[in-house]
């Protein structure tokens, strides 16, 4: 099924072989955004921008990418397209393009080397397009991971994920990078994709913190987040617009056990476009619901990699 909301535009770009990679969201004129960190370990461009009492009202893109910190670097590529095209936030002297940004930690399954520069995120520009639902091994969700309390030998490969509502005139699209400590769980609470058993199957990573392994597990490295995103096609103001970032972190909580570690930078962008008249709450709660589908669907659709297996390839 197809679904588009007037002006957002999703674009990709990987490398195959250092497993990495970027996803460029690019917003329509208008568009309010907003963002919630709730990870320990956050990586992030711009994020202070969307605070409601700051200065700028208009937001121009979200940058996600792989790379650790590195990979913050991606967003100069989408900050220099935009110029290219004329957006911006006008300074009198030049547009300034408004590009938060928030990266994951996949360093560990490819070549720590490769990381998503500004090359990658002006390519990832040029891929955009109305195509919203491409998943899985696609953008910053090439080297994801899920489920690594002990390490890269026992996870399970992670993802992008999207999801979507239509409604008679509201659409809601959510994108999840999922590269999660914990594990994902489906709609019965179920582990479909994380920390791997030596005898086969899942295990449960909450339930192993609580034992004497889980416990002297102290050293595992933040290697972590899980990255979303809201966008709605509301008229919402900019702390609405924030407040719809806050639920979104629901939603994590509902696919992802646990959720918001210190070992993980897990943050929620929202974007709302200005066309249709709706709540907050409405927005809100739709998105967390949609957020936790686009994780699982992260997981579904991502396949095994460098030795790493995809959720339906465990056994």
């Amino acid at each position: 099924m197809s679904f588009r909301i007037e002006g957002l535009r999703v674009g990709h770009a990987e490398d195959p072989a250092g497993i990495t990679g970027c996803t460029v969201i690019l917003l329509p004129p208008g568009t309010r955004g907003g963002v919630e960190v709730r990870g320990g370990a956050p990586g992030t461009r711009e994020t202070d921008l969307l605070n409601p009492v700051n200065l700028v009202e208009e937001v121009n893109a979200f940058l996600l990418a792989g790379g650790s910190a590195f990979g913050l670097d991606a967003a100069t590529g989408v900050v220099r397209f935009l110029e290219e095209k004329g957006i911006g936030y006008d300074a009198g002297v030049a547009r300034v393009p408004i590009v938060p940004a928030g990266v994951i930690f996949d360093l560990g399954i490819g070549d720590p080397k490769a990381r998503p520069d500004a090359e990658m995120g002006y390519r990832a520009c040029l891929d955009a397009g109305e195509d919203l639902l491409r998943q899985g091994n696609v953008g910053a969700g090439m080297g994801a991971t899920v489920g690594k309390l002990l390490g890269y030998s026992r996870c399970t490969k992670g993802g992008l994920g999207t999801a979507f509502f239509q409604g008679e005139s509201l659409k809601i699209f959510a994108l999840a990078v999922v590269n999660a400590l914990g594990d994902v769980l489906d709609e019965e609470g179920r582990v479909i994709a994380g920390l791997r058993l030596p005898e086969g199957g899942f295990g449960s990573t909450e339930a192993l913190m609580r034992t004497a392994l889980g416990e002297n597990s102290t050293s595992v490295p933040p290697l972590n987040t899980t990255l979303g995103v809201i966008v709605s096609n509301a008229e919402l103001s900019k702390t609405d617009v924030n407040w719809v970032a806050q639920r979104g972190h629901h939603g994590l909580a509902r696919a992802i056990s646990p959720s918001h570690t210190k070992l993980d930078g897990d943050l929620v962008f929202a974007a709302a476009t200005g066309e249709v008249a709706a709540s907050a709450d409405l927005v809100g709660s739709i998105g967390a619901s949609l957020l936790a589908q686009a994780v699982r669907n992260a997981v579904r659709n991502a396949e095994s990699i460098a030795g790493i297996p995809a959720g339906r390839d465990v056994s």
